[in-house]
């Protein structure tokens, strides 16, 4: 072995040798000789699916830019090529709600919501970001009274279109693809006839991708059908598990991982999308692939806690964490543009892992490596098959146009788990290139990039504040004239939708408030409630008062409640405890351990009446609990022995109009 160059840094973490020849290991050619592979569409996280940026908007500044530059920035850390919201359907999702442009089909509105500002702060920080949309659910008018969108396809292709149309009118944003998705099944029908209205509305350039789900049946549909296929133009899968099947490569499609991760955001969390990233391609011939989600701004208890590429979840604090996943994506990102192109010589690697090439087709050249262990790269699903990483000599050829390549810059990522120690995205001195010839030795669970590109930059910002647990005493009494978005802040929907509400018949103490305004059952994949609920505060508060003025709008069945120590949001939250303190329409009162209503703990008679303000008051010690209603006592019980801790939260007993005014609670 001669000619061998060997970089040691002071850290003593990070050993990159590299030879101009070598006598042992695999030798890996890079060429264009025999022609391109196919052309990169890019890496991207996902907002959505649902209300996973919930927390995001509440960040104060700075934290909240130093947030989004991590994310969207260029050459500074994730500086992701894609971004794809979800289109609100005013349903249960998998972490929240998020709101409709429609949420009756006499209704537009087009600044609900958060989405909308994450795609213009995107577009302020990169220009040619890709826009993806998709709705994950629809308000229940679309379904014409069935809980299903597509047996009227003629009004779900107007929604949809409604929506991009309003991108454009109200923010200047194109929309450039529309997804296609149900977890039962896909309807060619309504994909025509969405491909339809997009071309007669002038809308001709957004695309369709189909069914963002899983290959098949889309694959064999469009074989059969050539209407459809023309109609389609990228086949999505969601966490494919870096494979796809022979008949979506024989369609000439883009095949895109449009939904994929989804996994603990820890340093395994990095592998497995070190992982993916690269073997999409590898071994699937994916061109682009989807984050979900975006970052990590929920509260972590609801389900999928923390399956973000980075985690912002305290606004309150001002506290977020740049996971590894951030720097994983920018060994891809910041070295790489869509419209670069894949060579041909990818592949894996003889002792395990994987490497990339792309070219952006006028000499410049980008490797990306990856050599992660199976137990340090589990997503989290689906289940990933063994398979063994060893260290390895690997020496890389360069032929056709990158033979004259003379120097590549170096970029690493180590992970050591067991020590848990690691070094994320260090710049290594340039490799010389004799020959065109160089040699790697390639440690276990590691990332190279090693790229003509010289623009790659690690960003920073000085350390945020530190974190902290939610503020025991919090109060909200909604008084916002021109609020900036239609959420009130930290308040995190899980049934319903809650909005910011101007009285205009009352300009007295109630002129603002809270209002929860779906009255119709959404349609929606998901387990959601029969009841409305949003909650905040501390999952892990036990004893607290909460403290509320409500207003029923519903004559005949009206109910709202105050409660405390709820157990479960998201897609579990039909099965949520707690102690849920309620009042109805019709002059009752009942208490009960469940959002369901059906573990009652105690019932009577409130003098409660629709279009009346009224006060509800609900305090949880140990296994007591009591209520007031207008300051005076109305029960009292004991015995509360679960759940232990959870969320306040307030709601309705139904899909109904209701006002809430002066939230307040109070944690021990």
């Amino acid at each position: 072995m001669d000619q061998r160059v060997f970089w040691v840094f002071a850290s003593a973490v990070c050993l990159l040798s590299l030879t101009v020849h070598s006598s042992s290991g695999q030798t890996y050619p890079l060429t264009d000789e025999g022609g391109l592979g196919r052309v990169f569409d890019g890496i991207g996280g996902l907002s959505g699916g649902g209300a996973t940026s919930r927390l995001l908007v509440n960040y104060a500044e700075p934290y909240r830019s130093q947030i989004l530059d991590y994310l969207f920035k260029p050459n500074f850390g994730a500086s992701l090529h894609i971004l794809k919201v979800e289109i609100g359907g005013d349903a249960q999702t998998t972490d929240g709600t998020e709101p409709s442009h429609m949420h009756y089909e006499n209704d537009e509105n087009f600044f609900r919501g958060y989405e909308w500002w994450l795609m213009k702060e995107a577009k302020k920080r990169n220009p040619n970001i890709t826009l993806i949309a998709l709705p994950w659910a629809f308000p229940g008018w679309v379904g014409r009274g069935k809980n299903w969108p597509y047996d009227f396809p003629d009004v779900t292709a107007a929604y949809v279109v409604n929506w991009v149309i309003g991108a454009k009118k109200y923010h200047d944003l194109d929309i450039q693809y529309i997804g296609i998705w149900n977890e039962r099944s896909f309807n060619s029908k309504y994909i025509k006839l969405l491909r339809y209205t997009l071309d007669k509305t002038g809308l001709e350039s957004v695309r369709i991708v189909a069914s963002d789900n899983l290959w098949e049946p889309i694959t064999l549909s469009l074989t059969l059908d050539p209407e459809l296929s023309s109609a389609v133009d990228v086949i999505g899968a969601h966490y494919p598990g870096t494979t796809t099947v022979p008949e979506a490569l024989t369609t000439k499609k883009k095949l895109w991982s449009s939904e994929d991760y989804s996994t603990f955001n820890d340093d395994v969390g990095g592998g497995c999308w070190a992982r993916i990233l690269n073997q999409n391609y590898v071994n699937g011939q994916m061109t682009a692939t989807i984050s979900w989600n975006l970052v990590a701004s929920y509260y972590q208890e609801l389900p999928f806690g923390r399956d973000g590429l980075m985690t912002a979840q305290e606004p309150w604090s001002g506290n977020y964490v740049v996971e590894s996943p951030i720097w994983i994506t920018a060994h891809s990102t910041q070295f790489t543009q869509p419209g670069w192109t894949y060579l041909q010589t990818v592949g894996h690697f003889a002792q395990g892992g994987s490497y990339v090439a792309l070219t952006d087709g006028n000499g410049n050249l980008t490797v990306v490596i990856e050599t992660m262990t199976h137990d340090h790269s589990i997503c989290i699903r689906p289940p990933l098959p063994p398979f063994n990483v060893t260290s390895q000599n690997a020496t890389f050829q360069l032929k056709g146009s990158f033979a004259s390549i003379k120097e590549l810059q170096v970029w690493r990522s180590h992970f050591d788990l067991k020590a848990k120690k690691h070094s994320l995205f260090e710049k290594l001195p340039p490799v010389k290139l004799v020959g065109g010839s160089f040699t790697l030795n390639l440690a276990e669970d590691e990332v190279y990039t090693l790229t003509t590109i010289r623009t790659g930059q690690k960003g920073s910002f000085p350390e945020p504040p530190p974190s902290a647990r939610f503020p025991k005493a919090y109060k909200d009494n909604f008084d916002t004239r021109n609020p900036p978005f239609s959420e009130a802040p930290n308040f995190a929907d899980q049934t319903g939708v809650f909005e910011y509400y101007i009285n205009l018949t009352d300009p007295g103490p109630h002129a603002f408030t809270l209002r929860q305004v779906v009255t119709e059952r959404p349609i929606t994949w998901a387990t959601d409630a029969d009841q409305t609920v949003t909650v905040i505060g501390d999952y892990q508060w036990q004893n607290m008062m909460v403290t509320c003025d409500v207003f029923m709008e519903n004559v005949q069945s009206g109910g709202v409640f105050v409660a405390a120590r709820v157990d479960k949001g998201g897609q579990s939250v039909r099965s949520a405890k707690g102690v849920f303190f309620w009042v109805f329409a019709d002059g009752s009162y009942k208490v009960t351990n469940d959002l369901a209503g059906q573990s009652v703990l105690a019932e009577g008679q409130s003098g409660t009446r629709p279009f009346d303000w009224h006060n509800l008051s609900l305090s949880v010690k140990g296994q007591s609990a009591s209520g007031m209603l207008d300051g005076r006592q109305l029960w009292n019980v004991t015995g509360v022995s679960s759940p232990k801790n959870g969320w306040a939260a307030i709601g309705t007993h139904s899909f109904e109009l209701a006002q809430f005014d002066n939230f307040n609670v109070l944690a021990e």
